[in-house]
């Protein structure tokens, strides 16, 4: 039987914040045996990893840093707070790994999917979930590790650590502590289902083109500082370097796309704010007849009329000007809730609680006035179960079958009794 419990505190003093959740853990007459903690860049991680470790022996523990608190079922933790999510599941089995990058993020993410499925006692075993929290960067190759493990069998679904203004201070916790610049994988085998969504709420208006030349993150760097490198890491494939779209400058044509929203911008400006209405969008294929977009945010212009981006693209990738109004991106999060609940066996009367990566960017669309329609969306969805939604710099879910990493989006993962 698991059953799934949210707890949250908040304080400017992280060892306050922990005696707060010390006294609502007290309450809970269960035993945990899977958490995540998400909380704000200010906190002390040591003594967050310290309290877990010593409050909850032997559990399978990861997480990190989020955009300025969480979701749960009691409303929004907001700033300065940590929050946990909680399985309790005796007849499961979890397990938590967490290694640095260094050079090689698809090695990381097999090296930390290992330590969990170890740690669950389940080596060699397929999960029926793996949950990632990670550092910014390098999601495609983090997924494309664990698809050399298990590809596309099981879900992989979680979210990109944030900090409060993207100044690199986000963290990623697991069972040894916290590290900056890697991934923390959960390996979960419960005694329940599991169901999860993978969305956006945007809209195709119209204009179109194909990426027909793409540099990679070295020049992305380069030109971010005001460097025009461009012929020296220009890459074939894919990246996140935008540099034509139908042979001309890829930040000219999408600011044409814009009716020249970005006109005043030049070379290194950050354009990640006024984009989070009006991204990028990839056809992902069709769901009946409904055409599935992933969504990619641009985030900054770049030298020689080059264009960021926070997800890779593949050169001759036909990209779509996408459009996203508030009241949609609400209620896109009610329907991503409400769809994760359905596809449980028995649907919401077997449902338990939910784990949420929520873009930071549609926060920042439906304004921080609107979250609360936002909580009210998915509560509904839930019918009052507890859930926790981190918001996060990128989200992974999967899409049509396949395991992926966009932008601008909502993953939920809904568990069942």
């Amino acid at each position: 039987m698991v059953s799934v419990h949210s707890l949250s505190a908040c304080s400017t003093d992280t060892a306050e914040a922990l005696r707060a959740l010390e006294r609502e853990a007290s309450r809970l007459d269960v035993a945990a045996d899977f958490l995540c903690v998400f909380y704000d860049e200010s906190h002390d991680d040591r003594l967050i990893h310290d309290f877990l470790t010593a409050r909850f022996p032997g559990v399978a523990v990861l997480g990190g840093t989020t955009y300025r608190g969480a979701m749960t079922e009691q409303g929004l933790s907001g700033d300065y707070s940590i929050s946990l999510f909680l399985i309790a599941d005796p007849d499961g089995e979890y397990g938590a790994g967490l290694a640095e990058f260094a050079g090689d993020a698809a090695g990381a993410a097999e090296r930390a999917l290992y330590l969990a499925l170890e740690q669950a006692g389940c080596a060699g075993e397929l999960p029926a979930l793996i949950w990632i929290y990670q550092a910014p960067g390098h999601e495609e190759e983090v997924i494309a590790g664990l698809r050399r493990v298990v590809g596309d069998r099981c879900l992989i679904v979680g979210g990109t650590a944030a900090d409060m203004k993207i100044a690199g201070r986000w963290r990623q916790l697991g069972p040894e502590g916290a590290i900056s610049n890697g991934v923390a994988v959960g390996a979960l085998f419960p005694s329940g289902a599991v169901s999860a969504a993978f969305q956006g709420g945007y809209e195709p208006t119209g204009p179109s083109g194909v990426v027909t030349h793409i540099a990679n993150a070295d020049f992305a760097n380069a030109a971010g500082n005001g460097k025009a490198e461009a012929d020296a890491a220009v890459a074939p494939s894919h990246g996140r370097a935008l540099l034509m779209i139908d042979g001309e400058p890829a930040a000219a044509v999408y600011n044409r796309w814009l009716d020249g929203a970005l006109s005043d911008k030049g070379a290194g400006d950050s354009i990640a704010t006024q984009t989070v209405t009006c991204p990028l969008g990839i056809d992902a294929g069709k769901i009946g007849d409904v055409t599935q977009y992933l969504v990619v945010h641009p985030g900054r212009l770049l030298a020689n009329g080059a264009l960021s981006t926070f997800a890779n693209i593949d050169e001759g990738t036909r990209v779509f000007s996408m459009r996203g109004d508030p009241k949609r991106l609400v209620e896109r999060a009610g329907r991503a809730a409400a769809a994760a609940v359905a596809g449980l066996p028995g649907g919401a009367g077997h449902f338990a609680g939910a784990l949420i990566s929520y873009c930071h960017g549609n926060r920042l669309a439906i304004g921080e006035q609107q979250i609360d329609q936002v909580l009210a969306a998915l509560g509904e969805s839930f019918g009052g179960r507890p859930y926790v939604g981190c918001f996060t710099y990128g989200e992974q879910g999967q899409m049509l079958g396949v395991n992926i990493h966009g932008n601008l989006m909502i993953a939920v993962v809904a568990f069942g009794r």
